[in-house]
């Protein structure tokens, strides 16, 4: 074997670990910190004949909160021994319209309480045995854009080399209407924040920070053990 051969191979060698020190180094990065504080106003429970009812704010024009998040929410609320049932929003929405329609829609629990003196309202409440409707009001921000990533083709093939990376920011809400009571008994704030990654060699690689599942994840814990009273 020749000396170059030999520095060749050893340069790849060196290549490689190099690599794969910066992939695992970016994996480790692409973490997420998540924060949820609870503010109570009142006292919380619920018997198992009642359910809950999950609404995405949509009123600003600046953005909605996707339907996706108050999804997920309502699924994990719904799940384990201290599960909770939960009436999906479309299937309330669409049994109320148009009362809980995005133009129409209650802003505070006064509103809710006039909107109760309604018949078919009062009645359609009663007959989903809803205790709580939680209004969810939120939004994930991309922030933080840095690096660029450049394709080629040629006649040998093709690839991609550069890095890229962004801020994924998570901050929902979620404010709790005691329907007995017309009254909001509290709100449960979750913030979470991640760096994601996007190096690539040959063939661009994500390495996501997934802030908005780790947010869901936590409203939701937090939410189910408030609407229990725990």
């Amino acid at each position: 074997m020749s000396s170059a051969d030999s520095v060749s191979r050893g340069t790849g060698r060196i290549a490689i670990h190099a690599c794969l020190s910066f992939f695992c180094a970016a994996v480790l990065a692409s973490c997420t910190t998540t924060t949820v504080d609870e503010f109570r106003q009142g006292e919380t429970g619920i018997e198992s004949h009642e359910s809950i009812v999950i609404l995405g704010r949509r009123q600003g024009s600046a953005y909605e909160t996707r339907e996706e998040f108050v999804d997920c929410v309502g699924n994990r609320v719904s799940r384990g021994s201290r599960g909770i049932r939960v009436i999906p929003e479309q299937e309330f929405i669409d049994a109320m319209f148009p009362w809980f329609e995005p133009r129409t829609a209650p802003l505070r629990t006064s509103d809710l309480q006039a909107l109760m003196e309604e018949e078919v309202v009062s009645s359609k409440i009663a007959e989903y045995g809803i205790r709580y409707i939680v209004w969810l009001d939120g939004q994930t921000e991309t922030t933080s854009r840095t690096g660029s990533i450049s394709c080629a083709v040629g006649p040998g093939g093709g690839g991609c080399f550069g890095f890229g990376s962004w801020e994924d920011d998570s901050n929902f809400d979620a404010r709790v209407w005691d329907v007995s009571s017309f009254a909001n008994v509290g709100t449960i704030s979750t913030d979470a924040t991640g760096q994601s990654y996007v190096p690539a060699v040959v063939v661009p690689i994500p390495l996501l920070a997934r802030v908005e599942a780790n947010a869901c994840n936590s409203l939701a814990s937090q939410l189910q053990q408030f609407v229990n009273g725990d």
